[in-house]
């Protein structure tokens, strides 16, 4: 553990590069684009235009939690996806990033713990930029803004924590099971869907089922969701309880990880 926290104070001498890969990342993803960075803020509002015509104008959902507006459940969806885009980007690359930069891990004094962190980090940059879009979109639709926004930047970090943990993680294991990768492609879509993202947790079918409800309330994507949902959407004091146990579990996700990637960097240039 000492080791861990040793590593962890030593990476703040990296901080430096850390911002350069970030911005080259940033760089890169809209290297020879016209609009550029605009696509940042274009992606978000354009998903958010889909949602609302699809689940506005066509499908129209009735949900009491919902409110009277069919276009409230659009909101709501996008409360949802757009951080789950985060969280499902990191980990999908994060699975790819040591082998796919095998050429820096194989420079002795590069510090291999980085790349997830670049990737978690560069995929956070994005999701701010979606964020003002969000929130515009709140006015838009008539649900005003509480003084519970403020613990907005408490449920990033939570999500921010348990995310990274989860990439050290996985980007570790990846390198000896390359066919975690592919796994974890079809695990997102089956914890997607078992993260109350296109329902709500007052959903009859969720309120009736006292099995169901447990088994949602063990995901921690649940409450991390749940943050968003009630400090944007709903304008409510959120499950502070529920979102203060999973961020004791993401912090110990992220020393696990860690403590599986430190163990298994002595390994990673000969496998990559």
């Amino acid at each position: 553990m000492l080791k861990i926290i040793d590593n962890l104070k030593n990476l703040y001498r990296y901080r430096v590069l850390i911002q350069s890969l970030v911005l080259r990342e940033l760089k890169a993803r809209y290297r020879g684009t016209i609009l550029g960075f605009v696509w940042s803020f274009f992606n978000p509002l354009l998903l958010m235009i889909v949602y609302t015509i699809v689940f506005g104008f066509i499908i129209k959902p009735r949900d009491p939690s919902f409110g009277s507006s069919p276009w409230h459940y659009a909101l709501y969806l996008f409360c949802g996806v757009l951080p789950w885009t985060w969280f499902s980007s990191s980990s999908l690359e994060s699975a790819n990033v040591l082998m796919i930069h095998g050429n820096l891990i194989k420079k002795i004094l590069f510090p291999a713990e980085v790349l997830p962190i670049v990737v978690v980090t560069s995929n956070f940059v994005h999701f701010i930029f979606g964020l003002p879009i969000l929130l515009f979109f709140v006015l838009i639709f008539g649900k005003p803004f509480t003084l519970y926004l403020f613990f907005l930047p408490l449920v990033i970090f939570v999500q921010y924590v348990f995310t990274l943990g989860f990439g050290l993680l996985i980007s570790s294991l990846t390198v000896h099971f390359r066919d975690i990768k592919d796994i974890l492609a079809n695990l997102l879509t089956f914890w997607f869907f078992a993260t109350p993202i296109v329902y709500p947790m007052t959903f009859e079918t969720i309120a009736k089922s006292k099995a169901l409800k447990v088994f949602l309330n063990l995901n921690p994507m649940t409450h991390i969701m749940q943050g968003y949902q009630y400090s944007v959407f709903y304008g409510r004091l959120l499950p502070w309880k529920k979102l203060s146990v999973t961020f004791v579990v993401a912090l110990i996700l992220f020393f696990i990880g860690y403590y599986v990637f430190d163990r298994l960097r002595d390994s990673f240039p000969e496998e990559v």
